[in-house]
């Protein structure tokens, strides 16, 4: 009877009223729960539907996505695993966005706004790209892509004349001249974001960088690689509308910046290699900022101090643990709007660490008290205590995306294991995304199993040399129900126990681990094997790194596991480092 009601009821709601309603549905979740309802939602849901986000390019075909969704005007695509970022990943896996431009530029005719995040991209795909979709693109993300050059950008620099954002940040472009930025000072009148930070690209001429700004009227960030700020005194100049800008470059005489003005309406900052005697520059409208990059420039804790005490109304800031307790204190006290923190590593070999440039408990209590407003933390720290998470569990009540690595640098950390710290701390916040990457001995199983137990709603999980046994892990995957990207490093765990644990988990998607008990078979892991799940091992192999002094080394790179949920079936473009597990004639035999 109920149900009869409740059928009688989706049947009666006319199409419009629907669709009307449906529109203010943005969330992807959101959406796949109502096109669950019925047929005639599912179509109304296809029909409506204008960005999707896909986590992995494996996961689906471009000619699935375009039957289930034709009307598309936004796309989000990520090719490689999330380690390729940390050169985990060897370079050739696969990620190739081709075939996605391909079918982008003959079928999605609503296409305006596309992202390929860790993905190889070609100069035919982007001349592609500009020829078939130009007119229409408005944005284009090349997100620490590879595989293109500035050939390539001429396309997009030419053709894309509509073009409000042309993102690049990190990505591995081959650079042959700068005529790819001319071409897009000439033709653009309405840029809104520039960014390639972080990229290879120095032929660049500050010349179109201040045609840019003077046709863009409505350009507001801009964030490039290495250029001398002085020569970018006539872009600040016309940059009226700016509130962004990151990159640039340092001379030899610090004396020389101080008549160097930003645009009145900067709140956002990342001055690249700014040291002591440059930071004065940022004084006069330190007040205004909201947003701090410090990753990349040269200060100690003392600058860093000084610096932030400037700033009260900062609401992100990025920076190297070089910034130390004492930074944090003071962080902690004039910083009262701080929502997302993110400390990096510092490069120890660049002389810039020093004794107080060490983050420990120290500075997360007082991080935990004084910036009550947190939702994302980051930070590598070199001591830690069950006390510090209690601490951030009891007053940061709007965090909910938390990762913590703990580095070697210290011999002994006296108040291991953490188990009742990471039990107060998934209690206390409603984590969404967690991280936890420590030492041997620093989480037991029993911390393991806190973590399935306490972590109801986190959707992505990082853990590392964690646990005792294939116990612990066992335990931790009996929860964790919405659980749906598992990543896994330095860990003891048995390919049989990490099959039964992607089993147990019943949301997981994606799983990743390198560093396990690896056999030489690699049988085990097939007791995974389910209806639409890949299997793919990247064998134990050696490989070349660079040293602290920038000398070759050969060091040993662990076996990994990936395991994913495809409609696709198994992918075809496997290079030699990636062996694929016929999880399908498992389950046919």
């Amino acid at each position: 009877m109920e149900d009869g009601k409740v059928n009688k009821m989706i049947g009666g709601m006319p199409d419009t009223v629907f669709e009307c309603v449906i529109n203010y549905i943005h969330d992807s979740r959101d959406r796949d729960a109502v096109s669950l309802v019925c047929r005639r939602w599912y179509e109304i849901d296809a029909l409506t539907r204008k960005h999707v986000t896909i986590a992995l390019c494996y996961t689906t075909t471009p000619q699935q996505l375009w039957r289930r969704f034709q009307h598309l005007e936004s796309l989000k695509l990520k090719g490689k695993p999330r380690a390729a970022m940390f050169n985990l990943i060897p370079e050739d896996w696969g990620g190739y966005a081709a075939p996605w431009v391909e079918k982008i530029a003959w079928s999605f005719s609503c296409m305006k706004e596309l992202h390929f995040r860790r993905m190889i991209v070609r100069d035919s795909d982007l001349e592609l790209l500009a020829q078939s979709r130009g007119r229409a693109l408005h944005v284009l993300k090349l997100d620490k892509c590879s595989g293109f050059s500035t050939d390539g950008l001429l396309h997009v620099g030419r053709s894309c004349k509509s073009l409000k954002t042309l993102f690049l940040e990190e990505s591995s472009i081959i650079e042959k001249d700068g005529e790819w930025l001319h071409e897009l000072a000439l033709n653009n009148t309405v840029l809104e974001t520039l960014n390639f930070y972080m990229t290879d690209l120095v032929k660049v001429r500050f010349q179109d960088l201040e045609l840019i700004a003077r046709n863009c009227r409505s350009l507001v960030s801009v964030k490039i690689s290495d250029c001398e700020l002085l020569d970018l005194a006539g872009f600040f100049r016309a940059a009226a509308a700016l509130e962004e800008f990151g990159g640039g470059s340092f001379g030899e005489q610090p004396k020389r910046y101080s008549s160097l003005s930003f645009p009145p309406r900067v709140q956002s900052l990342g001055l690249t290699y700014m040291g002591r005697n440059e930071m004065p520059i940022v004084f006069p409208f330190a007040s205004l900022l909201r947003r701090l990059d410090l990753l990349y420039a040269l200060l100690d804790t003392e600058d860093h101090c000084h610096l932030i005490q400037r700033c009260p109304n900062l609401e992100v800031l990025e920076t190297r643990n070089v910034i130390g307790d004492r930074g944090l204190e003071i962080l902690a006290r004039c910083c009262k709007r701080l929502r997302r923190l993110r400390i990096e590593r510092g490069a120890d070999e660049q002389g810039l660490e020093d004794e107080e440039g060490l983050v420990s408990h120290r500075g997360l209590i007082a991080l935990a008290q004084g910036c009550l407003e947190l939702e994302y933390m980051a930070v590598y720290v070199s001591d830690i205590t069950n006390a510090s998470l209690e601490y951030i569990g009891t007053y940061l009540k709007n965090l909910c995306d938390f990762r913590l690595v703990l580095l070697d640098r210290e011999e002994r950390i006296a108040d291991l294991p953490l188990d009742n710290g990471v039990r107060a701390l998934l209690q206390g916040c409603k984590l969404r995304r967690f991280a936890l990457y420590i030492r041997p001995g620093g989480l037991t199983d029993v911390g393991l199993g806190y973590i399935g137990q306490y972590s109801p709603n986190v959707r992505w999980m990082l853990l590392g040399s964690v646990g005792e046994s294939d116990a612990g892990l066992l335990e931790f995957s009996r929860g964790c129900p919405r659980l749906q990207k598992l990543e896994m490093r330095a860990c003891c765990f048995s390919e049989r126990a990490l099959a039964m644990a992607a089993l147990q988990l019943t949301s997981l998607r994606y799983m990743w681990v390198q560093g396990y008990r690896a056999s030489s078979t690699a049988l085990d892991l097939f007791a995974m094997a389910r209806p639409f799940w890949n299997i793919e091992l990247i064998p134990a192999r050696r490989v070349v790194v660079s040293d602290p002094l920038e000398e070759a080394v050969i060091v040993e790179n662990p076996a990994h596991i990936l395991a994913y949920c495809s409609l696709a079936g198994q992918r075809t473009d496997f290079p030699d480092t990636v062996i694929p597990l016929d999880a399908a004639a498992v389950l046919n035999a």
